[in-house]
């Protein structure tokens, strides 16, 4: 059974994917919830405090997503590498785009929030933490610098079909050939 504060920060997903970061008020999640007015107040009673939940569960779903899609294929070569990560990729614009809007919302928000850029920087290490090591089980000779910049063309990617959708997105191929250029087989 979801609780009460998953509900809440669900619909804050919904409401900020729908409607970007503007959209956030304690109102509108509640309507989207489905609970009564002050429902979301009550766990969290500044926008800055659902703010901070809402980065908290973007990282929730998407360590979700991460261990579904990558972790649990192993890659443990640079094909199945990029695999994995264009997998993933088509899953943040499709099944996952509200999650993946808020966040890019969220990123606005943190350049002038500090509790939600500590957030979020929090999250995103994790994130990393996990990239090096499947970059490093790939054979990459420098796992960090290969895991930040494939992390950055995959965002950069995935930004980019959001904003631009071309209704074809396809990542598995240019994917490829960067973790060919930064893995040698």
């Amino acid at each position: 059974m979801i609780d009460r504060r998953t509900t809440i920060l669900d619909a804050a997903v919904s409401v900020v994917g729908a409607g970007g970061a503007r959209a956030l008020t304690h109102r509108a999640v509640d309507a989207a919830a489905g609970l009564p007015a002050g429902s979301a107040s009550n766990l969290f009673r500044t926008r800055e405090a659902l703010l901070v939940g809402l980065v908290e569960r973007c990282v929730e779903r998407e360590r979700a997503a991460w261990v579904e899609a990558v972790d649990a294929a192993g890659p443990a070569s640079p094909r199945a590498l990029a695999a994995a990560l264009a997998d993933l990729a088509v899953r943040q614009v499709t099944t996952d785009r509200d999650v993946t809007l808020t966040r890019c919302a969220i990123l606005v928000e943190a350049a002038t929030t500090p509790a939600v850029r500590d957030a979020l920087t929090a999250g995103g290490q994790d994130v990393m933490a996990r990239a090096v090591a499947l970059v490093a089980s790939a054979g990459s000779p420098t796992p960090e610098a290969d895991a930040a910049a494939l992390a950055h063309w995959v965002f950069g990617a995935v930004l980019h079909e959001l904003a631009n959708p071309s209704g074809s997105f396809a990542p598995q191929a240019p994917l490829t050939a960067l973790v060919q250029r930064l893995i040698k087989e």
